[in-house]
């Protein structure tokens, strides 16, 4: 069965992680995802924050896969802000292969942000973000079928 966006809301934090745990690193995107920022996970808040998040803060990413970099679209116009390196490296969490989003080297302003990105779906990714290796939220990438 497909997972979808509004049932990894549902999910607590720990069914999140054993999700992201239980999925292969996919290949490294390319094109524009839509962003979803799972915060409050499982709880009835988490689709309200979410939608919030998605209409003034942070609409998703925008990968070069072929450069191995990405761009987020920010506020409510999709600014394109704060670059990251985009990599497979090893988890934090489980140290098995994910693709990385490491904005160390790009981002003045997130040089402690390191996202992680995992497949569970066609085109459906799930992440965590880490503050200065600490770990933060959850979010979801979903590109358009092609």
């Amino acid at each position: 069965m497909a997972i979808d966006v509004p049932q990894l809301l549902k999910m607590s934090a720990t069914q999140l992680d054993d999700l992201f745990k239980a999925s292969p690193s996919g290949p490294i995107p390319d094109g524009q995802a839509k962003g979803t920022a799972i915060i409050a996970p499982g709880t009835v808040f988490s689709p309200e924050i979410a939608e919030f998040i998605t209409f003034f803060v942070w609409q998703g990413k925008s990968f070069d896969g072929a450069k191995g970099v990405l761009i987020n679209r920010t506020l409510p116009f999709g600014l394109k802000a704060i670059v990251a390196e985009v990599y497979k490296g090893n988890s934090w969490l489980d140290q098995k292969e994910c693709i990385v989003l490491d904005y160390s080297k790009t981002s003045e302003v997130a040089k402690w942000i390191r996202d992680e990105i995992r497949q569970i779906g066609d085109r459906f990714y799930l992440g965590r973000v880490y503050w200065d290796s600490k770990p933060l939220i959850h979010f979801c990438l979903e590109f358009p079928q092609t």
